[in-house]
């Protein structure tokens, strides 16, 4: 039986969104008179991609089954779109066709110790892995030490797993620690986004989603945008409590762990020979402190394996 989610409000918001950005001149397309809607008229899109209005108008009220790539290909060149929306596009016409059989459930999988092993290797870099939806499901001593606002947030799971995206909207402190709040949140729902594109029915994704709306209005704007982002990775600076102000460049790589659930290994280093360096080697020698070893699990120990055996969600960035 077919169970795939009806997303045609997404692709509907989306290539209407998409549209309302571009100007004419922008398309290279003749002006005259006024306009009554913002950007792109449907069948100026609809030329640009070499289709017939008609076609274009029944796709953007997500109508989008039987479309062949080399169409959405011409309508994604038509709406100007970077390399991850149009992955986007790709990613919600998959979840539009209908499916001889029920979809997979996502089902959380255990870090194998040789990655833990890697991130504690790790000693001047802060590392950790996320999965799809942001959780944060395993680290280094390091990172906890430079993301101890994170960790020791109210919004950590029960098993005291932080979450990017509870910490961002749900957490007023965040704004403190993080120096772009406004930049980070807005990434941070067009990484929901897009991962909501790639895995329509996740379940503990759509209830993060329904969560977040329900209880942040800064990420109801945002989530309404419609911005997409997949590949990222840059410098984000941190007013940390103990090592004051921190930039750090970051890198997310993926970690192929499952063939059912995405994973992102993160590192965040500083500049060599910068101040940077020095606060981060500062945090360094307090993460090396012996402290509580509950505070540090394992993901592979017996008890979070039983932990994850009795979880009956659909989960495992």
């Amino acid at each position: 039986m077919d169970k795939r989610p009806d997303n045609r409000s997404h692709i509907r918001d989306f290539l209407a969104s998409r549209r309302a950005r571009i100007t004419p001149e922008q398309a290279g397309l003749p002006t005259s008179g006024r306009r009554r809607v913002p950007g792109l008229r449907r069948e100026e899109v609809a030329v640009l991609a070499g289709v017939s209005t008609e076609w274009y108008t029944r796709l953007e009220k997500g109508h989008i089954n039987g479309v062949s790539e080399d169409v959405l290909d011409a309508v994604a060149r038509a709406l100007q779109l970077d390399d991850d929306e149009r992955t986007y596009l790709f990613d919600l016409a998959r979840a539009g066709q209908p499916a001889g059989r029920a979809p997979r459930r996502r089902k959380a999988v255990d870090v194998p110790p040789r990655v833990q092993w890697l991130l504690d290797s790790m000693t001047l870099s802060a590392a950790f892995v996320t999965n799809g939806r942001l959780d944060i499901v395993a680290t280094n001593a390091l990172a906890r030490a430079t993301l101890s606002p994170l960790f020791n947030s109210h919004t950590v799971d029960d098993r005291g797993r932080p979450n990017w995206a509870r910490y961002y909207f749900l957490d007023p402190d965040a704004q403190d620690f993080v120096a772009d709040w406004d930049q980070a949140v807005t990434l941070t729902a067009a990484l929901l986004r897009a991962e909501a594109g790639r895995y329509p029915n996740d379940k503990a994704l759509r209830e993060l989603i329904g969560e977040l709306s329900t209880l942040s209005t800064e990420f109801r704007t945002r989530w309404a945008a419609h911005d997409v982002r997949i590949h990222h990775g840059g410098v984000k600076t941190f007013h940390h409590p103990d090592a004051g102000p921190l930039e750090l460049t970051y890198q997310p790589l993926d970690l192929p762990l499952s063939t059912r659930e995405a994973h992102s290994l993160t590192i965040y280093t500083a500049e060599p020979g910068s101040p940077d360096e020095d606060r981060l080697k500062l945090l360094a020698s307090l993460a090396a402190t012996p402290a509580d070893p509950q505070a540090h699990p394992s993901p592979a120990t017996p008890t979070d394996r039983r932990d994850r055996a009795d979880d009956t969600s659909d989960s495992p960035q």
